[in-house]
């Protein structure tokens, strides 16, 4: 062989390594299953763009339902109608029950305190972590909470009615609910809450560091993830480094105060201090700390940023018509006014339950959910697709399939009161087998405050044009590359109703759980 054949088949060897490195994934192709064309390397990283949602929705119109993409040098199955994700999520759900290790976030922002639970890999660990908080936060035990959701509820109110001087300015709601939601989840875990208003340090330090960790767990915020050589230059790292420092500072001091106040006896019931007291738990260090994490982040995930756009679509035209429906509806219930405290005993008054059941579907404020790994083949369509492949869920296009629901573009609370939608309600905690835990609370936590906030308030719009909300449920998203909704600034009004019996309702709110 000269010299010359030798070179050019070195060359064309040299080729064809770098063109199976430069296509080349986590997991092989998927055969029969259509495939987003991508670039070498990059795959689809920059098609996607910053919305990747509406993207993966605009794909599907051209490949199916259900497709593969490559990000960088993963490979992924994405589901974007309803249908699908019903099959895969839930039809399949002993299959679609793990998840994969993301760098940004599994290797570098919790490589001290570990990850949440619904961000672990399945293991028998997350088995045990799972069904500990699962009965700290089943039906029972959160009918068990309500005092925790009624004082932070009138806290809320309290200080809103405050700071809008009984109505005359107008108002961002955010930090309110915020605290509400973020309380609400400190109380349970270790048995006390922050007390300050809303500009507390210590308050806005835990919502800042758990915002940016949620885009630091983004599923497509970080290049790095796909793309490891991204990581030798450490753009992300450094952010990711500085969140795992200071979160695992304040973890730390909550873990600490619970601990001194077990020593003490001034403890309260919670769920860590039961763990913590418990000779017979079979949960380690680390698993605490898990359910620690679970706890803190979670609170500040979905509940918020629903409560927020909410009331954002309550102050808009149309939402003076459904908040005019919300409270007929309410005072047919309760005629003599008691509403206010009925919703912490009981649910009963539909359309505000309809209310919040839309509310999360119009803004699914975890557009793409976190991503699974089948630990054992799934089919769809008679497409086998084998275990270990990683699938995303666009929980937005699928609560917005017009097959599935009528006019879905338009906010309608109705739907729910009729035939209309049978079985899973939307898609706004996931679905199946790591469906979130707290999808009790939650609810529980969105209808107290969406009837407490009506009786209370007429939700009016600012004056001020510039100060209206953005509506749209991708629009309205300060950071669309994130992974939860964090809603743009806004401003809205809040005319007491009866300003005499609202403070009645309030002061009888703190006087029954002023020990809190």
């Amino acid at each position: 062989m000269n010299t010359l054949t030798v070179a050019a088949t070195a060359v064309v060897t040299v080729f064809y390594l770098l063109y199976r490195y430069a296509y080349s994934t986590n997991t092989p192709k998927i055969k029969g299953l259509p495939e987003v064309p991508g670039l070498p390397f990059l795959g689809s990283l920059l098609a996607i763009g910053d919305c990747h949602a509406r993207k993966a929705l605009e794909w599907s119109k051209t490949y199916g339902p259900v497709f593969q993409v490559r990000l960088g040098s993963r490979r992924v199955v994405f589901a974007n109608t309803f249908q699908s994700v019903s099959h895969l999520w839930i039809t399949q759900q002993s299959a679609l029950i793990s998840r994969p290790e993301l760098y940004t976030f599994h290797n570098v922002v919790s490589s001290s305190q570990g990850y949440t639970i619904g961000t672990s890999p399945w293991s028998e660990s997350v088995k045990r972590r799972r069904k500990a908080a699962a009965t700290a936060l089943n039906r029972p035990s959160v009918a068990s909470y309500m005092p925790i959701i009624d004082l932070e509820s009138a806290a809320s109110i309290r200080e809103l009615l405050d700071d809008t001087h009984y109505g005359q300015a107008a108002i961002d709601p955010s930090p309110y609910f915020q605290r509400f939601a973020l309380n609400t989840s400190l109380t349970l875990n270790y048995g006390f809450r922050i007390k300050g208003n809303i500009n507390d340090e210590q308050l806005k330090e835990i919502i800042e560091v758990e915002r940016r960790v949620s885009n630091l767990r983004s599923t497509s915020n970080n290049w790095q993830d796909y793309l490891p050589i991204l990581r030798w230059f450490g753009n992300k790292n450094g952010e990711a480094e500085e969140m795992r420092r200071r979160r695992d500072r304040y973890m730390e001091n909550l873990l600490s105060e619970l601990k001194e106040r077990i020593a003490k006896g001034t403890d309260k019931p919670c769920i860590t201090g039961n763990v913590l007291k418990d000779p017979e738990t079979k949960l380690n260090d680390d698993e605490l700390k898990s359910i620690c994490l679970t706890m803190v982040s979670a609170g500040l995930d979905t509940v918020p940023g629903n409560l927020i756009m909410g009331l954002a679509y309550l102050s808009t035209p149309h939402g003076q018509e459904i908040q005019q429906k919300a409270y007929a509806a309410i005072m047919d219930q309760y005629p003599d006014h008691s509403a206010w405290e009925a919703c912490i005993k009981e649910e009963k008054v539909k359309y505000i339950t309809a209310l919040v059941k839309e509310v999360l579907r119009f803004w699914t404020v975890i557009p793409i959910c976190l991503p699974r790994v089948n630990i054992q083949p799934l089919e769809f369509n008679g497409v086998q697709i084998p275990a270990g492949t990683t699938f995303l869920m666009n929980a937005y296009a699928a609560d917005y399939d017009p097959t599935h629901f009528l006019d879905p573009e338009r906010f309608l609370p109705e739907r729910y009161l009729t035939d209309e939608v049978t079985g899973t309600s939307h898609f706004a905690f996931g679905a199946g087998s790591r469906q979130c835990i707290g999808t009790h609370l939650a609810n529980r936590e969105l209808y107290t405050a969406f009837v407490r906030l009506i009786v209370a308030f007429e939700i009016l719009p600012s004056d001020d044009a510039k100060d209206h909300p953005i509506i749209d449920a991708l629009e309205c998203n300060r950071m669309m590359t994130g992974l939860t909704t964090d809603p743009k600034d806004f401003k809205l009004k809040l005319v007491a109703r009866d300003r005499n019996r609202l403070e009645e309702w309030l002061m009888g709110s703190e006087y029954r759980t002023r020990e809190l």
